[in-house]
């Protein structure tokens, strides 16, 4: 819902930060990896309750995912590189509540199960569309930046990361904060998909 207005925002600072990193040895798919190596040391923080830490591995993460984007788009975008970037965001995504069940298995199991089943339905929905908007030649005027067509909805990254922050700030209230997101989730799930089919049920009544 919110990424739309954002990104607009955020990308001249992006594009200034980039234009420091724009070297012959930092290459979009570095700073990828880079972030995710990163992004995965959220997890033991999570499991050891370290949430200061944890935050800073999210903000760092997704520091580097803006930054390998606008470094993409100042050398030229490319589909191994949109490919690796949204794989690598969908596996961080998940670890996130991963590591507050293993922080607390008792008090955050079941809702982080529910979050992760949430996400299932987001990305799959995102996905899907996004492979046969391809197919179709679909314009996404909204998101013209990115690599694939991305179709909005309630819940997208900035909500997400959120979540996230606000789950490492006031980690007690970890299993509320999941079931209401979820909810969300189900939600932009939903609207995707009905979206989604009326779209292309146009191309080819």
């Amino acid at each position: 819902m919110l990424d739309r207005h954002l990104h607009p925002r955020i990308k001249p600072a992006l594009n200034r930060l980039v234009s420091l990193l724009d070297k012959p040895g930092i290459t979009p798919d570095g700073l990828t990896l880079s972030g995710f190596a990163i992004g995965v040391l959220t997890l033991p923080f999570l499991a050891l309750g370290w949430y200061p830490a944890a935050l800073a591995a999210i903000v760092l993460n997704r520091l580097l995912d803006g930054l390998d984007g606008a470094l993409a788009r100042r050398r030229g975008l490319t589909d191994a590189g949109g490919f690796l970037d949204i794989a690598l965001d969908f596996l961080f995504y998940a670890l996130v509540p991963f590591g507050f069940a293993l922080a607390a298995p008792a008090e955050n199991s079941l809702a982080a199960a529910w979050l992760l089943f949430a996400f299932i339905g987001t990305g799959s929905s995102f996905l899907a569309f996004a492979a046969l908007a391809a197919k179709h030649d679909i314009d996404n005027p909204g998101y013209a930046h990115k690599s694939f067509y991305y179709i909005g909805g309630l819940t997208e990254g900035t909500e997400t990361i959120a979540l996230f922050v606000l789950c490492c700030l006031f980690p007690a209230h970890f299993a509320l904060f999941a079931w209401v997101f979820g909810a969300l989730c189900w939600l932009t799930t939903t609207t995707r998909i009905w979206s989604g089919y009326v779209t292309l049920k146009s191309l080819n009544p």
